[in-house]
């Protein structure tokens, strides 16, 4: 039966030849065994190459062992050390325990199992150290995969998040704000105006006859002339201003510090580049004019959402029923109404 091996490295160092005979003979089945006959010597071996172990006699030719175990303990610190001597003292245990911090003292004369168990037992504390080792380095190599997995899923959440919230906020055909988020952006600027009292015009724009248009072209062709009809909205408007789809065909425009002159402006800029836009489906054009209801609010007249967005309404069905393709206008502080 083959004798298993510990898988160490034994560095036995002593200046008899016969002590060095007798040791591997009782050591060399069970640990890998080097020899050296002086602390220079040993060093040598040290410097070149791991060494598990080191047993060294206590007196040696060029040096005592309690020196080179000391050196050892600075040099190579994972390495095992254990003292071998007949002539100990008790100050040289308490030096080699204290200073050299040895694993083992062996007193000559010695037993071959005695001292093969206490190398086993010592070889047993370095592997079970080493496997201690390796298990704490895979840990720490798994809590990095972990946390850079982590730090990925996280991204990738936040990033889902974002695309999320922007769908949220968005409306998939025209791709414009839906109502949800023009009437964020409208809530924001009228507490903004509540802070600086500037002018602000609000208006709800809608295609006229529309279904007119479905019926022609079907609800592609409607879905079509909704697409363009965003894009030349979101191109005439200015970059301060902002527009979404609030309905089927209807929009909502927020301009901030805007008075009625410039909402009137802006709003048959729109109205005229709707009309005169060359909207085209399937070879054959689709004439669109749109009606606008502007309501204006300026200087400290308090005013919520609602009442501006129910003004704007009215400013609208006013536009419909006065022909289509027009801009109503009303003062929200007067109610006065102008058709254009």
């Amino acid at each position: 039966m083959v004798t298993p091996r510990y898988q160490c490295s034994v560095l036995v160092v002593d200046d008899e030849p016969s002590i060095l005979a007798l040791l591997a003979r009782q050591l060399g089945q069970n640990f890998e065994l080097i020899t050296a006959s002086s602390a220079v010597q040993a060093k040598g071996i040290v410097e070149l190459r791991p060494i598990d172990i080191v047993l060294t006699d206590l007196q040696l030719p060029d040096a005592s062992g309690l020196s080179l175990l000391e050196w050892v303990r600075r040099v190579s610190p994972r390495t095992a050390r254990v003292l071998i001597s007949g002539t100990a003292k008790l100050q040289d245990a308490a030096e080699a325990i204290n200073c050299c911090q040895i694993d083992r003292l062996i007193l000559k004369p010695w037993r071959g199992e005695d001292l093969q168990a206490h190398l086993k037992d010592v070889a047993r504390g370095l592997l079970l150290e080493r496997s201690h080792e390796r298990l704490l380095e895979e840990l720490r190599t798994l809590n990095q995969q972990l946390e850079k997995r982590v730090a990925e899923r996280t991204q990738e959440l936040r990033a889902s998040n974002q695309i999320l919230e922007k769908m949220a906020l968005t409306d998939p055909l025209t791709a414009l704000p839906n109502r949800r988020a023009i009437d964020l952006i409208a809530r924001k600027e009228l507490l903004r105006r509540s802070r600086n009292g500037a002018p602000l015009a609000v208006g709800l724009i809608d295609a006229d006859r529309f279904k007119l248009i479905n019926s022609r072209h079907f609800h592609s062709g409607g879905d079509h002339a909704l697409v363009c009809l965003a894009r030349i909205l979101q191109h005439t408007l200015r970059t301060t201003d902002a527009v979404g789809r609030v309905g089927g065909e209807e929009f909502l425009i927020i301009a901030p510090e805007t008075d009625r002159a410039g909402a009137e402006i802006l709003s048959e800029r729109l109205r005229q580049a709707v009309k005169e836009a060359d909207i085209q489906f399937n070879g054959e054009k689709i004439p669109l004019t749109i009606s606008l209801g502007f309501v204006v609010i300026e200087g400290t007249f308090p005013a919520t959402y609602d009442a501006l967005r129910e003004a704007a309404a009215e400013a609208l069905h006013d536009a419909k029923r006065g022909g289509r393709n027009r801009v109503c206008l009303r003062d929200f502080e007067t109610a006065a109404i102008e058709v254009i």
